[in-house]
């Protein structure tokens, strides 16, 4: 019914930027929270961000001020940007929103399959 498809993930090096991609496909009448959490190898999955649909925000101290969340409620779309890259941002991005569907209004918490972010140092 509906899909997450994240893109954008790949090889960064210390000190450099990415911005990650996350759209939202299929039956949707309106999503809710958007959200960016990440596993890095050997841990457990951890939040990053979440954006509300007016674009209020709340960050894991994690983020450090490095990440920022943001979203186009057009495009159903969300949007990660990394700066000033770390080697402990090395992990695989999961993509999570909460969204109503359009054929009978059940709201549901969709995933999408991940992007992985890799330090090439």
């Amino acid at each position: 019914q509906v899909q997450l498809v994240e893109s954008g993930g790949g090889l960064v090096q210390p000190g450099g930027s990415l911005r990650l991609s996350c759209a939202a496909s299929g039956d949707i009448f309106k999503i809710f929270l958007m959200g960016w959490y990440r596993q890095a190898p050997g841990k457990q999955r951890e939040l990053v961000a979440h954006i509300l649909r007016d674009g209020s925000t709340n960050y894991a101290d994690s983020a450090e001020g490095r990440l920022t969340i943001t979203r186009d409620n057009n495009k159903n779309t969300v949007y990660l940007q990394m700066n000033n890259q770390k080697p402990k941002d090395t992990a695989v991005y999961y993509c999570n929103a909460q969204v109503v569907v359009k054929a009978n209004c059940i709201q549901l918490k969709v995933w999408g399959q991940g992007t992985r972010v890799t330090d090439s140092s």
